[in-house]
């Protein structure tokens, strides 16, 4: 037995005694190497979730205050504890990927090959539903991943349960469909067709006719704010509440027709791409663009968005694909290739779409230098309309001239979902409490900026603008001409003489001319001082100065 645990043992009072006398110090019991290192590292991970340094309450007086602080910051140290042990049980970041090796190119990993090694359950996300005379599609997802709407020219729509593929309704409207898209949930979902905008229930009943937008080509919907935003053949955009039908603004864009509409998640701004090679960033309380910049000599034909909101695909005509530094709005890659759909996934994947080509690029060393990734062909005649990729899924939905497709593109999808955010498993007891919540979290048409950091500053007060001697000369004269035709109430006798008025005019006049003769003294009476200054007199008294002067006249 160790001397330590010996001592520890003992119940003799004078052994006590003695050790007290000698302050000899028990040794604790040392954690073995492995615990040490897991305690450390979780240690380490808390520091993410704590909310800094604990406060210092040995300062504090009130015994009822500190303790209840107390037992806040133990809360809080428990939960981020909580935290940081379940951190290890989500699923990684970085992996998720492709790897190749040797001289293995991913580019050449077909669809078949990857069925071949994936499980069951991945191996029925990829699909191919052919309705060649239906074409060609439209298609969206929910922003949980769970539901897609898709849409053909001719007027066929569909809902699909992507858990259970099944059907959830499919009906035809006997017109022109050019776009669809969700509203905040699946129960509703809005269709552009020949004349007006639709808004449809899950059952395929129609709730809303909206005639103001007139003939809708794109559609957009703002999930944070409740707005529903369509650009019309001519060129109209239209922003609309959907909580209380009103349309919230009308903006003439003033360069033509457009078909390329795109939200940027970061901050709910509108994009859109017009013929003469221009892209247009709109918010609902601005009647003129906030950004109109110039991408491409040709007509743009494609916009995509990352989901940090800092970075920005265009395509157009003359064969180039941008990546768009938004913060700085330059150009910071430049690719030749022509593409009539682009989407970012949420692991920043960008699917590129032209004709019967489907590439798939990949940033490898992280400075949005984008590299080719995986390819996909589809089948001779069939013509890609659109690319979507699926939230939280490896999946790539593809809408073409003969139906909608979907491939498996691993890595594409955040493998972590945030239930208070989007989950794909909620019950119908869930949706309607997160409906309830983001009605009650709705964000007004102001907060659309371009940095949302701004909202909460104080705005800076601009600087008055300095006027040039002959302007204020001239607003002068008008000033004192405005004075000098003023009409003078005519007064009872012994009031109305010659000279009164004459005096009332002329002290109208001076009433005129004394904020502009002040403004001219406060701009001059810096470089009187400094004039004093010179000369020395600034460091006398005011009465010393009077005499200076009066003994130098």
């Amino acid at each position: 037995m160790a001397k330590s645990d010996a001592i520890e043992g003992s119940k003799d009072p004078d052994l006590i005694k003695l050790v007290e006398e000698q302050q000899v110090k028990v040794p604790e019991k040392k954690k073995p190497r492995a615990e040490q290192d897991v305690s450390d590292l979780l240690d380490m991970k808390m520091q993410k979730y704590l909310r800094g340094e604990a406060a210092n309450l040995e300062v504090l007086q009130d015994k009822k205050l500190k303790t209840q602080l107390v037992i806040k910051e133990k809360l809080y140290g428990q939960s981020a504890k909580a935290a940081a042990k379940h951190e290890q049980w989500l699923m990684p970041n970085e992996e998720g990927f492709l790897e190749a090796e040797g001289f293995e190119k991913t580019w050449r990993i077909t669809q078949q090959s990857l069925l071949n090694e994936v499980d069951a359950n991945s191996s029925r996300k990829a699909f191919d539903m052919i309705l060649p005379e239906l074409g060609p599609y439209r298609m969206k997802y929910t922003s949980n991943g769970r539901y897609m709407l898709l849409g053909g020219r001719k007027g066929h729509l569909g809902l699909l349960d992507m858990l259970s593929f099944d059907i959830v309704k499919e009906f035809q409207v006997r017109e022109t469909v050019r776009d669809v898209e969700f509203l905040h949930t699946e129960e509703l979902f809005s269709v552009a067709q020949k004349k007006y905008l639709y808004i449809y229930n899950r059952q395929g009943t129609e709730i809303h006719c909206l005639k103001e937008h007139g003939t809708p080509l794109r559609l957009q919907f703002l999930d944070k704010h409740f707005l529903l935003a369509s650009v019309n053949t001519f060129g109209q955009l239209h922003y609309q509440d959907v909580t209380t039908g009103e349309i919230v603004a009308n903006l003439r864009t003033g360069l033509g027709r457009t078909d390329v509409m795109r939200m940027n998640p970061y901050n709910s701004i509108i994009g859109l791409g017009h013929s003469s090679g221009k892209l247009t960033m709109w918010k609902p309380t601005s009647a003129k663009p906030l950004i109109t910049m110039f991408c491409n000599p040709g007509p743009v034909t494609a916009i995509a968005f990352h989901s940090n909101g800092h970075l920005m695909a265009t395509a157009g005509m003359g064969c180039r694909i941008k990546l768009w530094d938004i913060r700085k709005f330059e150009v910071l890659h430049s690719y030749f290739g022509h593409a009539s759909t682009l989407d970012f996934s949420q692991k920043g994947l960008l699917a590129v779409g032209n004709r019967t080509h489907v590439n798939v690029w990949r940033d490898y060393k992280g400075d949005q230098r984008y590299g080719r990734y995986m390819t996909h062909e589809m089948v001779k005649g069939y013509q890609v309309n659109n690319l979507v990729f699926r939230p939280y899924e490896d999946v790539l939905g593809i809408g073409h001239s003969m139906g909608i497709s979907s491939i498996l593109i691993p890595g594409s999808g955040e493998p972590n979902f945030d239930s208070w955010v989007a989950n794909p498993y909620e019950t119908k007891k869930q949706r309607r409490e997160k409906e309830v919540h983001s009605l009650l979290d709705k964000l007004p048409p102001e907060t659309i900026m371009l940095d949302p950091k701004e909202i909460g500053t104080v705005k800076q007060p601009r600087k008055k603008e300095k006027k040039s001697k002959k302007e204020m000369e001239e607003e002068m004269e008008a000033e004192v001409e405005t004075a000098k035709a003023i009409k003078l109430k005519k007064k009872t006798k012994g009031r109305n003489k010659p000279s009164k008025r004459a005096k009332k005019k002329e002290e109208e006049v001076l009433k005129a001319k004394r904020p502009f003769v002040e403004q001219r003294l406060k701009e001059e009476q810096p470089f009187k001082k400094q004039k004093m200054i010179a000369e020395g007199e600034a460091e006398l008294p005011v009465s010393l100065q009077r005499f200076a002067r009066k003994q130098a006249a």
